[in-house]
């Protein structure tokens, strides 16, 4: 017991000291980085949405029948959050639903199933590319276990004695605000990256533009003043404003503070200039 105790703690301050590094890494974030708007208004929906009671959706491997209706009956009785809970019995039906069902928000999964144990089953859920948090449950108090089951990159690890209180709802939680914090922290570092090389490319082919294009912006504008009524003069005006268009996507394309898309052929997108 005095094991599974220190487990669930070292859990716990994992997970919280976490959960507080990826706040001050995104509050630092938000006050020396062009994108930190987005992650203001990111940190603000997130604030207004923990008004609301969260929904969760559960999926529980657990191969023993009492031990999954208990679990299914403290999580209904949650105060932190509403949970739904999709009960598998075994591994093969465990990835098939984590593949399929693309609502799951954690897994829930025990170490000692029929067929490949949850260790097996979580290498193999990652090698197959499914990256939804999981979970451990098991009676197993060893150290060696929960250490091998953390280099997998489960999120936490939790003894069954001690799960069947209001802890697993709030450690469910933690877990899965942890993982989307620390999504949007990888998306707003790639956007960053993105923008910064965008920025420096566009610096490059904007001097490489703007020498050939003034020139081109005079030569039209010098034979406009000396054909202004025959025949070209459409043509030129038509050329002239074709030069000024591009001027401006080169000026927007230098001010750009933000990597924002928009669908442009098929499946490619670009920057959206507007």
């Amino acid at each position: 017991m005095r094991i599974s105790r220190k487990l669930m703690n070292l859990g716990r301050i994992r997970l919280y000291q976490k959960h507080d590094y990826l706040m001050s890494s995104l509050l630092l974030w938000n006050s020396s980085n062009s994108t930190g708007q987005a992650l203001q208004n990111f940190h603000q929906n997130h604030e207004a949405q923990q008004m609301d009671r969260q929904r969760f959706v559960v999926l529980l491997v657990e191969d023993n029948a009492d031990f999954a209706r208990l679990v299914e009956h403290t999580l209904s009785h949650s105060q932190v959050a509403e949970f739904s809970v999709h009960w598998v019995t075994n591994g093969g039906d465990a990835v098939r639903v984590a593949e399929t069902q693309k609502d799951i928000d954690l897994i829930l999964m025990d170490y000692f199933l029929p067929g490949d144990n949850g260790l097996e089953v979580t290498r193999l859920l990652r090698e197959r590319g499914v990256q939804i948090p999981i979970v451990f449950l098991t009676t197993n108090k060893n150290l060696t276990v929960a250490v091998e089951v953390m280099k997998l990159g489960v999120e936490d690890y939790l003894v069954k004695e001690e799960v069947l209180t209001p802890i697993l709802g709030e450690a469910i939680v933690g877990v899965i605000e942890q993982t989307q914090w620390r999504k949007r922290l990888a998306e707003l570092e790639m956007s960053k990256r993105r923008l910064e090389a965008i920025q420096e490319l566009t610096v490059t082919l904007s001097h490489e533009i703007n020498n050939p294009l003034t020139t081109l912006k005079l030569t039209v504008d010098a034979l406009l003043k000396s054909h202004p009524n025959d025949d070209s003069t459409k043509y030129l005006t038509i050329m002239r404003e074709s030069i000024l268009r591009i001027e401006e996507k080169v000026q927007k394309l230098r001010a750009l503070r933000d990597d924002k898309t928009i669908p442009y052929v098929q499946d490619i997108r670009m920057i959206d200039l507007s």
